[in-house]
């Protein structure tokens, strides 16, 4: 067998592969007398089918398996061997691969593209200087995180008259023009609504001050503006009834429902700190500062390795690609796409590319390698963010980590927590390495970065 790569240029190339009949006679061979084990064919008994007439009958395809099998071997062997840089898949070349014919040939020609990753060098050192923004945690989002808290832990009372934002509970009956129960009329039972929720002021208004038992009288048509959904869901009637429904309804006051934030004590104290963590207000806020910043690194992190990115791109400058060799691959990969598809996305992959190309470099001169218990680790963070997001933030660490074991049972997950993992390694190997210029920031300045 003889394999033959010719740079064309500085990022393309062409791998020959010859292959002589003494090269795959013997897999073809033995390939045959295996199948031969397994034949079964009319007239003949298991394993006793002539091996001319298998040659005959199957022999073509058994060559072609057996000579890309082979192929296959060869020319990724060759590629790993050699080291070669090499960007997608090897593609057929369109104009010196000659047809091949299995029953005609016994000497076969191969002949590939090979799309070469340019030649570079990403290196950063302590005379670079990049930006580390760091989000102020002011008394603002301290008081809205405690209100969240309260919010959240917070109760649902009965209560004897109606304030804003109350809820009310009782019996809807629909009214004739005279105001009297309407005979065959709708009635619905243990109707529940939020006044506050409603369009009109004039009919929100009728609420005020009600109490247990008291009789009002309004029109829903006009309270929801004549919203199908709001109507028909109060009324307990389809959509398409409710655009009719303009008629007046009484409602009796049956039950009126208060929601009351928790008290900011030490039960609240407890249940999102965990028991005893913290023992006064004072405390409480300062907890809620340091869990709000430490959210926020995350964000800084992420901020600071697209900063990474576009200094390094931009250290870089523009490199050469195998452009026409690569738009092939996209159209390949695209096939159910036009050319404009590729016309107009080509550049951005280029540049995800490049950034591909550039973290491959980091993480090998930096030697970032990625455990198990990384990905542990990396899983129970994810967690512990998501149970932060519902006010929960003393989770114990053994419910992390059943959580955590189930992420890791899902191959999609554990490809996001490697990337995350690797992407987490190498934003601290780099702020090891370059001159941070830190900025602090308020979360509105912060934000508006990425608008």
């Amino acid at each position: 067998m003889n394999i033959l790569f010719e740079n064309v240029d500085k990022v393309n190339a062409l791998l020959t592969i010859q292959m002589e009949k003494a090269d795959y006679e013997e897999k073809v061979n033995a390939s045959l007398k295996n199948f031969r084990k397994k034949a079964n064919l009319p007239g003949f008994r298991p394993g006793q089918v002539p091996m001319g007439l298998l040659k005959k009958r199957f022999g073509k395809e058994v060559l072609a398996e057996e000579v890309n099998k082979l192929l296959g071997e060869k020319l990724y062997g060759y590629i790993k061997d050699n080291n070669i840089n090499m960007l997608g898949e090897p593609l057929p070349n369109e104009e010196r691969q000659k047809q091949i014919d299995f029953e005609m040939m016994e000497t076969f020609e191969f002949v590939f593209d090979i799309a070469l990753a340019p030649e570079f060098k990403a290196e950063l050192t302590g005379d670079d200087t990049i930006d580390y923004y760091t989000i102020d945690v002011d008394d603002e989002m301290v008081n809205k995180q405690i209100d969240m808290y309260r919010q959240r832990g917070g109760s649902y009372n009965k209560v004897d008259a109606y304030q804003e934002k109350d809820m009310v509970k009782g019996l809807l009956a629909e009214l004739d023009e005279n105001g009297s129960t309407k005979e065959g009329g709708i009635q619905v039972e243990g109707a529940v609504m939020l006044p506050d929720y409603m369009k009109s002021g004039e009919e929100k208004a009728k609420f005020a001050g009600c109490k247990v038992n008291d009789v009002l009288v309004f029109n829903p048509n006009k309270a929801y503006d004549g919203h199908d959904v709001e109507i028909s869901s109060l009324l307990k009637i389809k959509k398409e009834e409710a655009a009719g429904m303009t008629s007046d309804f009484s409602f009796q006051v049956e039950e009126i429902t208060r929601f009351t934030p928790a008290e900011l004590g030490q039960e609240l104290f407890d249940q999102v700190m965990g028991e005893g963590a913290v023992k006064s207000e004072e405390e409480f806020r300062a907890k809620v500062k340091e869990s709000l910043a430490a959210q926020f690194v995350n964000d800084s992190d992420y901020k600071f390795m697209l900063d990474v990115r576009g200094y390094l791109m931009n250290k870089i400058g523009k490199l050469e690609y195998p452009d026409a060799l690569l738009k092939r691959v996209m159209r390949l990969n695209n096939a159910d796409k036009d050319e404009k598809f590729v016309e107009d996305n080509y550049d951005k992959s280029i540049e995800e590319l490049t950034w591909h190309l550039i973290k491959e470099q980091l993480v090998k001169a930096y030697e970032i390698k990625v455990e198990q218990s990384d990905l542990m680790e990396a899983a129970k963070e994810v967690t512990r963010m998501q149970f932060a997001q519902y006010g929960m933030a003393n989770v114990p660490d053994e419910v992390l980590e059943n959580y955590a074991k189930e992420q890791l049972k899902k191959k999609e997950q554990v490809d996001g927590l490697v990337n995350r993992t690797v992407e987490r390694k190498l934003g601290q190997a780099v702020k090891a390495v370059v001159k941070l210029n830190g900025k602090t920031v308020s979360l509105d300045e912060f934000n508006k970065m990425f608008a």
